[in-house]
């Protein structure tokens, strides 16, 4: 039976309202790709950013428009260079890894050398808001041992304070999503200093982030708009300690690979990132992640309801995705 490829868009709602410096969202809109061959189904699932100029509409598009390509069976390798880096290309990528692993009984893990996979102590998120809420919403999940905190205005110290008072033993991550003006940079990164933050993600706008390279940098500064594939990783030495891949922005587990090995070959720390996705998107990510320094997968703990079977969240820990969710 030839390979047959489904594409469905799908709407998962968010807990509340999730907010970074670019706006808002209230929902989590993907794209599922379902391949299925001989009674066996891979899936992928993919997010599209407009911060990127995609859309649901445009990634199915261009899905659509390899649909040849995919149900013909093409490789995880040879589509790179058969489809753009990006979501639409993600969600295709996973879920030929998957069918993959369903048809050949070896697994992911297995087939990317991971002997055993172990659960990894994964980041929750804090939106950005006015001090006293966001210092509440780390109060509330100061337990956990990891807090990634949405930052990215004009004046960020008294939000920087609040929340490390109110989360003192956590350690504690920003993210200001290209906010930062170059004005306040400077201060901003000597108050996350005093503040005993372990990273800063993404300070300065994509394309102009070269006063990084200029300036002393107390805490790890990680770079997320910044790259996306390989190519990407030469050109950020001199401006960033650390890189944050994301499926999504890669286009898929097979580019997401490579660039992980050439990132630590170069000296770059790691994070593994997502969008706010579902326990699919999350899956090929947690696998990823098993040697990285930095781990932000609690898409599925911002949403008010999860694919099922989803992946097992406890305490601060992300499992390794059962076969009956992926790979």
């Amino acid at each position: 039976m030839p390979r047959s490829l489904e594409i469905q868009m799908n709407s998962f709602p968010i807990a509340g309202t999730f907010t970074i410096s670019r706006g808002a969202k209230t929902s989590a809109d993907v794209i599922t790709c379902i391949l299925a061959e001989n009674g066996k189904r891979g899936w992928g699932e993919c997010v599209p950013y407009r911060r990127y100029g995609e859309t649901v509409e445009g990634v199915a598009a261009q899905i659509e428009a390899a649909r040849p390509l995919i149900e013909a069976g093409i490789s995880g390798e040879d589509l790179l260079s058969a489809m753009a880096p990006g979501a639409a290309r993600n969600a295709v990528d996973c879920a030929i890894w998957d069918l993959e692993a369903k048809r050949g009984g070896k697994s992911v893990a297995e087939r990317i050398v991971l002997a055993s996979p172990k659960p990894l102590t994964t980041a929750y998120t804090i939106s950005l808001g006015e001090p006293e809420i966001m210092a509440a919403q780390a109060r509330a999940y100061s337990a956990r041992a990891l807090l990634k905190v949405k930052v990215g205005t004009g004046d960020d110290e008294c939000r920087m304070r609040a929340v490390r008072e109110a989360a003192p033993n956590s350690i504690i991550m920003l993210d200001a999503n290209e906010g930062w003006p170059e004005a306040t940079l400077e201060h901003h990164l000597r108050i996350a200093a005093e503040m005993k933050i372990a990273l800063v993600e993404q300070p300065l706008p994509a394309g102009r982030d070269e006063m990084l390279a200029e300036i002393e940098r107390p805490v790890l500064v990680c770079a997320d708009e910044s790259v996306h594939h390989t190519g990407d990783l030469a050109s950020l030495r001199d401006r960033y300690d650390a890189i944050n891949i994301k499926l999504d922005k890669t286009g898929g587990l097979t580019e997401a690979l490579a660039m992980k090995r050439e990132a630590q070959r170069l000296g770059f720390q790691i994070m593994l990132g997502c969008m706010v996705g579902t326990s699919l998107a999350m899956a090929p990510a947690v696998l990823l992640a098993q040697d990285a320094e930095f781990v932000d997968l609690d898409g599925p703990l911002l949403l008010a309801r999860d694919r099922q079977p989803g992946l097992r969240y406890t305490a601060s820990l992300v499992w390794p995705p059962e076969p009956s969710l992926w790979g």
